[in-house]
């Protein structure tokens, strides 16, 4: 049963990566991401079904559209397929349980935050607010399905917790700790605390972690100076996702 559980979701996750790639695309330039259809970028021309199929047709293709030859850029695969694997590892490690639906949509909503927040340096609302409605909705169903009341508690608080923190950072140094990573914290610490409460320290720490390693690079390697701005969303999804996955055997590792 589980691995037909990670099958189903590889494969949905490879769909969904590719409405993604819309979203990503779109919602920045307030664009519906229903209407049109998905178009070249270069000819304008939709994009035939047979030329859709995630990561297939772009290889098919050799990366360029049937109609005008345009290159297509190598981030459309790649998005598909890690939001396919995420899918597949996130399905492993809660198949048995109901919040798995919950950490779906939390990786969705992750990945697409991520790569608009590189682009642009923004998490836009309409992505954010509804992710946290959803995501923490999902949980709701879950405690209740499951019986299992005291993790959605936790969850919240869990949420609260590290929204309270990062206001207070944001308060403190606004150009250190922007407000869109304030609000996309709740839903970071929902999802985080229906773990464990240390799960929950443990994806902020590995987020502030791999921000600080990364930051030092840029800046050593001279892609970045010191008053350069790094968008902090990527390595909020990175953390959480790795505490997540990786959590128990970490902290584990951690109490012995």
């Amino acid at each position: 049963m589980t691995g037909l559980i990670v099958v189903a979701s590889a494969l949905l996750g490879l769909a969904v990566g590719s409405f993604l790639n819309v979203v990503i695309w779109r919602v920045p330039r307030h664009e519906s991401v229903v209407s049109p259809p998905s178009h070249c970028p270069g000819c304008d021309a939709e994009i035939a079904p047979r030329d859709n199929i995630p990561v297939l047709s772009w290889l098919i293709l050799r990366g360029r559209c049937r109609r005008c030859g345009v290159h297509i850029s190598a981030r459309y695969p790649l998005v598909e397929a890690g939001t396919g694997a995420l899918w597949a590892m996130l399905a492993l490690r809660f198949d048995d349980t109901w919040a798995l639906p919950a950490y779906l949509v939390l990786a969705a909503g992750l990945v697409a935050l991520s790569l608009i927040d590189l682009d642009t340096f923004l998490l836009p609302n309409r992505i954010v607010y509804p992710l946290t409605v959803v995501v923490v909705a999902l949980f709701g169903v879950a405690a209740i399905v499951g019986d299992d009341s005291a993790a959605f508690v936790r969850a919240l608080i869990g949420g609260g917790a590290t929204f309270a923190v990062f206001l207070g950072l944001h308060l403190v140094s606004p150009r250190g700790m922007g407000f869109g990573d304030v609000k996309l914290s709740f839903v970071l610490g929902v999802a985080l605390g229906w773990v464990s409460g240390p799960t929950v320290f443990l994806g902020m720490f590995l987020a502030f972690l791999l921000g600080s390693v990364v930051g030092i690079l840029l800046i050593v390697t001279k892609v970045r100076s010191r008053r350069d701005h790094v968008p902090f969303g990527p390595f909020l999804a990175a953390g959480t996702m790795l505490a997540l996955l990786l959590g128990d055997p970490l902290l584990a590792a951690v109490g012995r």
